[in-house]
């Protein structure tokens, strides 16, 4: 059976891969620390990719589709598409926070981040920290603002024309907002040192 049929199949094929590269340089690269990385980036890049795909693609593309009167609306991306990105989407949030806060408490230094380095010896503990602050504001947003909302806009909760104009609103800024973080999220993340027992990232 070929493992590209079907995205379980992918999935696993790619961590399969993964994992024997892992162990054929355990010795030399691959650790602990490293695996909680390795977790975290892809947490990561699927958290924003979706992220960067709400707001660059299905918005828009949304808003197209309600002014073409003539055209096929979307319906099919409301009803197929959005739920199950949004499942990723908010899954691969928590993933990505809870792998980051671990990598900090291996390397001790969850504290001196989410204290933004006061009085830390590590210098590199305000950056990181900058970026802990910005992915935790970005996971409560998910949680807190889009995903409530989007149940209602997508029908998945009973809600007035009224509740659903506003949910659609709300839930529209804190995606936004959560675009407008992940840039400087990402540069405190990629711009610090993860130096730690000879491994950098």
């Amino acid at each position: 059976m070929n493992p590209l049929n079907t995205i379980k199949g992918t999935i696993i094929a790619g961590v399969v891969v993964a994992v024997v590269i892992g162990l054929i340089t355990a010795d030399r690269a691959f650790n602990e620390l490293s695996l909680i990385i390795w977790i975290h980036v892809i947490a990561g890049v699927a958290w924003i990719g979706l992220l960067y795909y709400f707001n660059f693609v299905q918005v828009p593309a949304l808003a197209e589709a309600a002014a073409d009167k003539g055209g096929p609306g979307g319906a099919g991306i409301s009803k197929y598409v959005a739920p199950r990105a949004l499942l990723w989407f908010r899954w691969a949030a928590v993933v990505t926070w809870v792998t980051g806060a671990a990598y900090l408490l291996r390397i001790g230094l969850l504290d001196d981040a989410f204290m933004l380095g006061l009085g830390a010896a590590a210098d590199n503990a305000i950056l990181i920290g900058i970026g802990a602050w910005l992915g935790t504001i970005m996971l409560i947003n998910v949680w807190v603002l889009i995903w409530p909302n989007q149940k209602k806009v997508l029908g998945l909760v009973e809600a007035t024309a009224e509740q659903i104009t506003k949910a659609r609103r709300v839930a529209f800024l804190a995606s936004r907002t959560n675009a407008i973080l992940s840039l400087p999220m990402l540069m405190s993340m990629v711009g610090t040192p993860h130096t730690h027992a000879g491994f950098f990232l």
